[in-house]
Formats: structure tokens, C-alpha cells, sequence
């Protein structure tokens, strides 16, 4: 299997975990609470990401180096929790579709600016009418499957 085939293959498994992530969130958040269940859904996280980093590399130094490098850097483990909480609360209250919607549709609107504008170093690419009326759909959808 090519890189590519790799990483799409990948990014696709990731997109139903993160379907199946969303309800599963909102059933521990009704019996636990949302802030326990983000706490115990970020926890689990860092155990498995260190037990695959002990297996995979046989060290924790990786761990450092991220540490000890420019901090904005880390702003993902933030963030991580951000949208666990935001899915924790939603997806409950607006359903798994609604929620997974809005989220999409937010994450290629703020992912056309940032491929547009190269924030954090990434390669600028051009936002032509093409890529403009995808992010107008998928805003269209997202406000679609709203409605119940």
C-alpha cells in the first residue's frame, strides 16, 4: 500500500472513530458527567499514545523533545480536550449526524484559512471557487442535518 492509500485508508478509520466517538462520549457523559468523561476520554488517550510510543520506540524521549520545542506546538493536546468536550456536550443534545456536521464543516472552513494563509508553516494553497462553494455546501449541510 502506497503513503497515500496509507493516510487516506487512515484518515478514513479515523472518521468513524470519530462518529462512533461522539455517541459513545454522550452515553459516558450522561452516567459520569461531561467533564469526567472528557477527563477519563483524554486519560485512556494519553495511556494508549504512550504504550504505542513504549512499543514503537522503546523510549519516552520523544516525549521530552516535544516538551522542550517551540510550545504552540502542543497546542493540539489542548485542543484535543477542547473537542472532546465540545462533542461530549453536543452530540447528546443536536444527535451524532448534527454533530459531526457542524464539526466537519468548522474544521474545512478554519482549514482553508489556515491552507490559505500557511499558518503554523504549512504550504499556502490558493482558496478558488471551487474550494469555496465545497465550504458552502458542507456549511449548507451541516445546517440541514440540524433539523430533525
Amino acid at each position: 500500500m502506497s503513503s497515500t492509500a496509507f493516510a487516506a485508508t487512515l484518515a478514513f478509520v479515523a472518521g468513524l472513530g470519530g462518529a462512533t466517538q461522539i455517541a459513545v462520549q454522550g452515553r459516558l457523559a450522561e452516567r459520569i458527567g461531561s467533564i469526567e468523561a472528557v477527563a477519563c476520554a483524554s486519560v485512556l488517550g494519553a495511556v494508549c499514545a504512550v504504550g504505542v510510543l513504549l512499543v514503537a520506540r522503546r523510549s519516552l524521549d520523544g516525549l521530552r523533545d516535544g516538551a522542550v520545542g517551540p510550545k504552540w506546538q502542543l497546542l493540539g493536546g489542548v485542543l484535543s480536550a477542547l473537542i472532546i468536550f465540545g462533542i461530549t456536550v453536543a452530540g447528546p443534545r443536536i444527535g451524532v449526524l448534527a454533530t459531526t456536521g457542524i464539526v466537519i464543516a468548522a474544521q474545512f472552513a478554519l482549514a482553508a484559512l489556515i491552507d490559505r494563509l500557511g499558518w503554523f508553516g504549512v504550504e499556502r494553497v490558493p482558496l478558488g471557487t471551487a474550494r469555496l462553494m465545497g465550504l458552502v455546501l458542507l456549511a449548507a449541510g451541516a445546517a440541514l442535518v440540524l433539523r430533525k
